[in-house]
């Protein structure tokens, strides 16, 4: 547990520090003021999460710890989004430098509240499945969770990481970075989709869950 604590902290410590060097050195200036907003969105409500669960659920913030997909398919989607999401989060930063983008302040302040929202779906939904390990994988004792959000639809965690995903551009003040996040519902959606088939061969009780639960992510569509 100790040893869990303080890789916790240590990655935890270092999240403002890489996101700032991410955000402000493309910008050449600390005036990005959508940046520090964003920073701060996501860093105090991560602080109450990481407190609150090792508090209630230090294992749910342990299995979150783990990185190392086991699905090839899996590997492949990561090894992609993540030069997305890096492209995604560079753009905004010279996008401020050289203003290419001007989105109203009140278009901003609104995209930085739909990613707090999606932060907080995430948190709820954590609470409600301490088996929400940040990798594809099937534990020894591992139950269906079919309460609370997991009543309307099979994988409401990628409701709030899509709602994140999708204004975050916006929340930085750029127009350019929805172009390397805009195919992140469907590399979310192929994510789903090879989960599933995990789910379906190795989770008891699975196949009934579905039956019983027919959406995926999006009630009455998908």
């Amino acid at each position: 547990m100790k040893n869990i604590k303080i890789q916790i902290f240590l990655r935890f410590g270092c999240f403002p520090l890489v996101l700032g060097l991410i955000f402000f050195l493309p910008a050449g200036s600390f005036r990005f003021w959508e940046a520090w907003i964003y920073i701060g969105i996501l860093f105090f409500p991560m602080l109450f999460v990481v407190l609150y669960f090792l508090k209630k659920d230090p294992g749910l913030l342990e299995r979150r710890m783990r990185m190392k997909e086991k699905e090839k398919e899996q590997k492949i989607l990561i090894k992609l989004s993540s030069f997305l999401f890096l492209a995604g989060f560079l753009l905004p930063g010279f996008d401020f430098r050289y203003q290419w983008s001007h989105i109203p302040i009140y278009l901003v302040l609104t995209a930085d509240v739909v990613v707090f929202l999606g932060y907080v779906i995430f948190f709820f939904v954590m609470r409600e499945n301490s088996y929400l390990s940040r990798i594809v994988e099937v534990e020894e004792g591992q139950k269906v969770i079919s309460t609370g959000p997991y009543s309307v639809v099979r994988h409401p965690m990628y409701i709030g990481v899509l709602l994140m995903f999708l204004f975050t551009p916006i929340a930085l003040g750029s127009w350019w970075a929805l172009i390397p996040f805009i195919p992140m519902p469907v590399i979310l959606a192929l994510r789903i989709l090879n989960e599933e088939k995990v789910l379906t061969k190795n989770l008891s009780g699975y196949e009934e869950y579905r039956k019983t639960v027919p959406f995926r992510l999006i009630p009455y569509i998908w």
